[in-house]
């Protein structure tokens, strides 16, 4: 699988398609321990060796059984990325309930907000407790929209001292907006960047402010929330369908069922097209997208390398279905 390089730390490569571990924290519904190594399996098989995951899907859960999967493959083959600014504390008071958050856990622990230095240096120790690896790749500050003094004047430069250190081998930020990682980019030493749902075949915002600085600036860009939260996740959206985490508003389906006809006229999918545009940009190193089983892991990297005509995305421009400058 093609791979990139991090322009500021060559020593780390990711994989053009990355593996989202947040089903594997119960992401909505209760994914198996066999269900979730069988998605690491295939995803190792086909080539992937980027994976990210977090302290908040499933309350450390993701962590431990990503840590597990990887446990007795060689170390130096693979990237992992998780994430700080959440600390997980004891919440025993809790655990007949289930976590409030989205995952299908025991609410045994709550998140507390924390972006110290002090909170930043306690989440990486943890994260390295619960994986059980050496070392964290890439250490992203996980939606610090409401934080930005404390992370800019405390998280970053403790990742900055982890990272002279060797205790993490890169960092940044991780957010579903544009505009706070464009000025993490243009204000702070982050090495690479995750954005969520902002770059799309459905919403190009971040073409605006944060893709073209980060190629300047030398600064990766990883891709995630292809699918706008499953908007485009199917060949023909549903009227139910999600976009941002809840449901779509009718105009916003209609717009992709308008993207999804031209694709269908170029013989490829809304899926396949969705993974093929954003990979397009060159600042852009990765696309992590979530899966939950080896099935779900196979389709995904069979829609990543499906080869989608230039022609498609004259089309959509024509037709005032893509904003974005090609």
């Amino acid at each position: 699988m093609k791979t990139h390089v991090l322009p500021r730390r060559p020593a780390i490569s990711l994989t053009e398609l990355g593996f989202g571990a947040a089903q594997g924290g119960n992401l909505y519904r209760v994914t198996t321990d066999e269900e979730f190594a069988a998605a690491v399996d295939t995803a190792w098989a086909a080539g992937v060796r980027y994976y990210d995951t977090a302290p908040h899907y499933g309350l450390g859960l993701s962590e431990r059984r990503l840590g597990r999967a990887l446990r007795d493959r060689p170390r130096d083959e693979y990237v992992v990325s998780t994430k700080v600014g959440r600390l997980l504390v004891p919440s025993p008071e809790d655990a007949h309930l289930r976590d409030p958050e989205g995952f299908d856990v025991p609410a045994s622990q709550r998140r507390v907000w924390d972006f110290s230095r002090d909170g930043v240096r306690r989440c990486i120790e943890a994260s390295l407790a619960r994986t059980g690896l050496d070392r964290i790749d890439i250490a992203y500050l996980h939606d610090p929209d409401d934080h930005w003094a404390q992370a800019a004047a405390e998280a970053v430069p403790a990742l900055v001292e982890l990272r002279d250190q060797g205790v993490v081998g890169a960092i940044g930020a991780g957010m579903n907006q544009s505009a706070m990682l464009a000025r993490f980019v243009r204000e702070t030493d982050v090495d690479v960047v995750m954005c969520a749902g902002r770059y799309t075949l459905l919403e190009q915002g971040a073409a605006g402010d944060l893709l073209p600085l980060a190629e300047s600036r030398g600064v990766g860009v990883v891709i995630a929330g292809v699918y706008n939260s499953g908007l485009l996740s199917r060949d023909h959206p549903p009227a139910d369908a999600f976009y941002n985490y809840q449901q779509a508003p009718p105009e916003v389906i209609e717009r992709a069922r308008r993207i999804a006809e031209v694709c269908d006229r170029h013989g490829v999918t809304l899926p396949q097209a969705a993974l093929a545009f954003v990979r397009r940009h060159p600042a852009v190193v990765s696309t992590v997208v979530g899966v939950r089983n080896g099935t779900q892991t196979a389709e995904t990297v069979e829609r990543s390398t499906t080869v989608v005509p230039d022609e498609l995305w004259e089309s959509l421009t024509t037709a005032g279905l893509l904003a974005a400058p090609m």
